[in-house]
């Protein structure tokens, strides 16, 4: 199986309203996503991609423009979190995305997946796919997604 897998990083905000500890607490991090793609090498003589999965400035945009783009400096926010969702939306033109999971690290690794799966699905008409998502939190604790 080849495949091949493309960092990216951004910043943002969250918090874990029920947590024992300090991530009950606003607070940022500096994320690491991993997307590692598989698919058919595109056999196109005088292609761009010829050789390639997909050229990893693709996958840069794709991801930047469905996900990486979307939730960088933003406030990753639960939907049931009414509280902080009132508070953040009292502040004129900040940035918030509402999520319909607790933003931990294995929901928004789950919830990235499900984004850039629909992102990338067959984009070539190569069978691309996503086969497997990883969300640094920080350097030490992270989770990942493969493709069933």
């Amino acid at each position: 199986m080849l495949t091949i897998t493309r960092k990216l990083e951004f910043d943002a905000g969250h918090r874990i309203p029920d947590h024992k500890s300090q991530c009950r607490n606003l607070h940022g991090h500096r994320y690491t996503l991993e997307i590692t793609l598989i698919g058919a090498v595109i056999r196109e003589e005088g292609s761009s991609d010829n050789g390639m999965i997909m050229d990893f400035s693709d996958v840069k945009s794709l991801a930047k423009q469905h996900l990486v783009d979307v939730w960088d400096h933003a406030f990753l926010v639960y939907e049931k979190d009414a509280t902080l969702r009132e508070f953040l939306d009292s502040l004129p033109g900040h940035k918030t995305v509402v999520i319909d999971s607790i933003p931990t690290v294995e929901n928004l690794a789950q919830t990235a997946f499900n984004i850039l799966r629909a992102a990338y699905q067959d984009h070539y008409g190569t069978g691309l796919r996503l086969h497997k998502l990883v969300l640094h939190e920080t350097p030490n604790c992270w989770a990942e997604i493969t493709a069933d």
